[in-house]
């Protein structure tokens, strides 16, 4: 995803990886694209990597979450540590793609899913920033 952002014109990628092995992947492909000077690759796991983020300053306006579809945990524990971070502004949204079968949640502190597209056996949740607690969500999608 954070390739396909590169090529419709986004002006940096943040991509986080634990595994050596798919960091290389991702080095080699922003390097085969040319892209490699609008792309950061964290080696890294999640909770390091947000940290490194907001101490850079970054407040992304799309944060694309990824992990192994077996790895349930791992969607709650990550969005709720968006919903805690300071990375998260009201522009931000957060898509978070997992196993249709799965529900990762609707609300972690403020952050709120207002859209969830399914196609085949995957899901799409998107989420973003109540802009007041008592309000509508779904005025957020755009």
């Amino acid at each position: 995803m954070g390739i396909e952002a590169l090529s419709r014109g986004a002006a940096m990628v943040y991509f986080v990886e634990s595994l050596a092995a798919a960091v290389e992947v991702i080095h080699e492909n922003l390097q085969s694209l040319g892209t490699e000077n609008s792309a950061q690759v964290l080696k890294r796991d999640v909770l390091r990597a947000l940290r490194s983020l907001k101490s850079q300053g970054v407040t992304p306006d799309f944060i694309f979450l990824d992990p192994p579809y077996q790895m349930q945990n791992a969607y709650r524990d990550t969005l709720k540590l968006l919903s805690e971070s300071k990375l998260i502004a009201e522009q931000t949204r957060v898509v978070a793609e997992h196993l249709r079968k799965f529900n990762p949640g609707n609300q972690f502190g403020k952050l709120k899913r207002y859209r969830k597209l399914e196609q085949g056996d995957a899901a799409l949740s998107f989420y973003a920033l109540e802009k007041n607690p008592d309000s509508d969500c779904a005025t957020l999608a755009e």
